[in-house]
Formats: C-alpha cells, sequence, structure tokens
C-alpha cells in the first residue's frame, strides 16, 4: 500500500504543469552605432516573429541610469536592447554593460541571461565577463566581433595621428578625403580605436586573450564571402573566431554567414534559430 501510494505521488507529480523558463538575451551593438541598430536592421523584427518579445532597452545618461520598460504579454522569450558609449574606450563600455546586466538579471533573478553582441559590441561583451564574472549570464554569441582586431582601426588610427613635423597639412588631406564630422568622430574615439587593433605587448586585446573566461557557452557567428557578395571588409573571418583566442581555443561553436559586416534580419533568423 505504501509503495502504491508513493507511486501514485510521483505519477501526479509528472502531471503537474513545469514552471516556464523565461529565456533572456541582451544584445549589444558596436561602434559607430547604438540599439537602433538592431531595429532598423531587421533583427528584432525577426526575433519577434520567432516568438521573442523586446521587454525593454537600457542606458546610461548624465543624469543616470536609464531603464524603460517596454509593454509585453507575459512569455517565456524576452530580449533587451542597451545603449552604450560607443566611441568610449572598451573598459568604460565594458562597465556601462555590466551595469545593463545587473538591472537585467534584477528583474530576472531565477533566469540565465545570454548576451548577443555584434562587431566591438562582442568585444566588450566578452570584456565585461573577464572583468566582472558572468553572473547570470550562460551564453555569449558575437556576431562578426574583432576578436583578434582589424587593421582597420590601425589606419583609423594613424589617419589622425597628429604627430611629426608635416601634422598640419596631413590633417587637411585626411579632412578633405573623410569630412570634418568623421575625422573629429575617429579623433574623440582614439580609445575604442586602439582597443581594437590586432594583438601586441601593450593592447588591450593581447592582455584579454589570455586571461581566464567564464566557463559558459560561446558561439562565434562568422561573415564570410560569396560568389556575388565580398564578405565582410571591415573584420577578417578568422578574427571573428573565439577559438582564436588563446584562452577559448575549441571551446566556441561556429556558424558562418554569407554577407557583410552590417547586421540583417538574416542574423534574425539565425539568432532565434540559436537562442
Amino acid at each position: 500500500m505504501k509503495i502504491s501510494r508513493i507511486l501514485l505521488l510521483f505519477i501526479i507529480f509528472l502531471a503537474l504543469p513545469l514552471a516556464a523558463q523565461a529565456r533572456v538575451a541582451v544584445l549589444v551593438h558596436g561602434y559607430l552605432s547604438d540599439a537602433g541598430t538592431w531595429e532598423y536592421s531587421g533583427v528584432n523584427a525577426m526575433l519577434r516573429q520567432a516568438g521573442w518579445q523586446q521587454a525593454g532597452h537600457l542606458g546610461m545618461s548624465p543624469t543616470g541610469f536609464i531603464d524603460q520598460p517596454l509593454p509585453h504579454e507575459q512569455g517565456d522569450k524576452l530580449f533587451y536592447t542597451v545603449n552604450l558609449p560607443s566611441l568610449a574606450p572598451a573598459s568604460i563600455q565594458a562597465g556601462w554593460l555590466k551595469a545593463a546586466l545587473d538591472r537585467v538579471s534584477g528583474k530576472h533573478p531565477d533566469e540565465e541571461i545570454t548576451i548577443v553582441g555584434h562587431s566591438a559590441g562582442g568585444v566588450v561583451a566578452r570584456l565585461a565577463l573577464v572583468l566582472y564574472g558572468a553572473g547570470k549570464v550562460n551564453r555569449l554569441i558575437t556576431i562578426a566581433a574583432p576578436h583578434l582586431g582589424t587593421d582597420k582601426a590601425i589606419r583609423a588610427l594613424d589617419a589622425v595621428d597628429d604627430g611629426g613635423m608635416f601634422s598640419m597639412i596631413k590633417e587637411w588631406i585626411v579632412r578633405e578625403e573623410i569630412g570634418d564630422r568623421m575625422y573629429n568622430t575617429l579623433r574623440v574615439s582614439r580609445g575604442i580605436l586602439f582597443d581594437l587593433v590586432p594583438p601586441a605587448p601593450g593592447t588591450m586585446l593581447y592582455w584579454l586573450n589570455v586571461q581566464p573566461h567564464p566557463d559558459i557557452e560561446y558561439i562565434s557567428i562568422i561573415r564570410s564571402g560569396g560568389y556575388v557578395i565580398a564578405g565582410d571588409l571591415v573584420v577578417p573571418p578568422f578574427s571573428q573566431d573565439m577559438n582564436q583566442v588563446p584562452a577559448l581555443r575549441g571551446k566556441s561553436k561556429v556558424y558562418i554567414t554569407v554577407q557583410g559586416h552590417e547586421l540583417t534580419p538574416a542574423d534574425g533568423k539565425l539568432l532565434a534559430d540559436i537562442l
């Protein structure tokens, strides 16, 4: 009789509906960008089509932290966008991202978080994980991120290097070539540009890539070329693979997409499948 009661209780337990586990993602933009890139690229639309809902937007302002909850129905697939100061050094952006992740964790204390970082946002997210620990984060997905840097950062830094005897002439030539607005933007963002140069002693990536990383899931979405499209002209494919990072060798899953550097609806579809 006692065994029968235990069996009955076990059957009743199995029949009870399990509490729904929410899936939570935080989307991190890259250099010269903001949170809007996920929307106008079509990524958010594809996520919504797959049943994901945007639960809020996070950022910082001169008056403090910005938390903008968005109306959404009860569901188990929620994503947040975050605005970072994309012209600031990676360490500053990582600090802001940590504050945003803490806020999301507070809203979902029982759930794990996936970070999705595009371009420099992927490097910033990885830096935040190394500096502050994973916390509730159990997965990092990077899209076209320069984990081994990009020579475009070197070229940009060289363009605004104001040293040398002929610096004034060089500045005039460069301003004529790229315009005053872009020249000034590159000058004020030299910190993040230096953080994105290929690893060499004394660079941020040289330090970051040998640091112990949290034991979480890593996924690299890598751009490749095709017969019609040239592929990513900003970050070389090998640099986008976290398996090339000494501290993460063999730890990252890889997905290859045939397109350029920018986000497209295809990224939203792929993210929905991965998430």
